[in-house]
């Protein structure tokens, strides 16, 4: 999934960027309105993250003109303006969500998985539950269960865990769950792989010691064996 981020300060917008790729999305950025518009026009984004204050057209002129292309692609504010009027505006603009500065990474990230969720639920086919060992994978969710408990995904993880699964007692090499999960573009790393499996293994190992669901094959890469 893409996401535009519409953001005129740096700093900000680098580290909206910088969270939504580590958890799996492809991001474009903008530092004005009108470079915001051409590249939603240019690259079709599953989502857009608008500030209000912004140079040459506002967040919510931008908002606007989406809204007249695509009427259901989600649009979350992120804005310091956060007066009741401005979120009235922005809602009756046709926004999604509206998130308030200063924020918490954890909100982003909760927020954006959200509108995922919606988006993914309301897709023509929206991806099949599956199930890994005792684990039941919801990917339309970004969420995995076992038993009662709920454990929360990023739209890496069941990345990763979709290709584990499609090929079941196959070893996946390290350069195919690059390219699946982080896209083509991403230069691989293998520390960046290794610490990811490893908080991935945190959530939806019984033993994250003891792996069953995402078995390390050493010098190649990863496996999903059957129980």
């Amino acid at each position: 999934m893409k996401i535009l981020i519409a953001e005129d300060d740096f700093h900000t917008r680098d580290g909206l960027a910088e969270v939504m790729r580590e958890e799996g999305y492809e991001v474009l950025t903008a530092s004005c309105g009108r470079t915001a518009l051409r590249l939603f026009e240019s690259h079709n984004p599953d989502c857009v993250c608008l500030d209000i204050m912004m140079p040459e057209q506002s967040g919510f002129e931008v908002c606007r003109k989406i809204r007249e292309r695509s009427p259901n692609i989600p649009i979350l504010f992120i804005s310091a303006k956060s007066e009741e009027v401005d979120r009235l505006v922005g809602f009756e603009l046709g926004a999604d969500d509206f998130i308030s500065k200063p924020f918490s990474v954890r909100e982003v990230i909760a927020r954006i998985r959200a509108v995922t969720r919606r988006t993914m639920g309301k897709q023509p086919s929206p991806p099949k539950p599956f199930q890994m060992g005792d684990l039941e994978v919801l990917p339309a969710q970004l969420r995995a269960k076992r038993g009662e408990q709920v454990i929360e995904l990023s739209l890496r993880d069941v990345k990763i865990l979709e290709l584990l699964h499609s090929r079941l007692g196959q070893v996946v090499d390290r350069q195919t769950l690059f390219k699946k999960a982080w896209g083509e573009k991403y230069l691989p790393n293998s520390r960046t792989l290794d610490q990811h499996i490893s908080q991935l293994r945190k959530r939806v190992e019984l033993d994250a010691k003891d792996p069953k669901l995402v078995q390390t094959v050493h010098g190649v890469g990863y496996r999903f064996d059957a129980q």
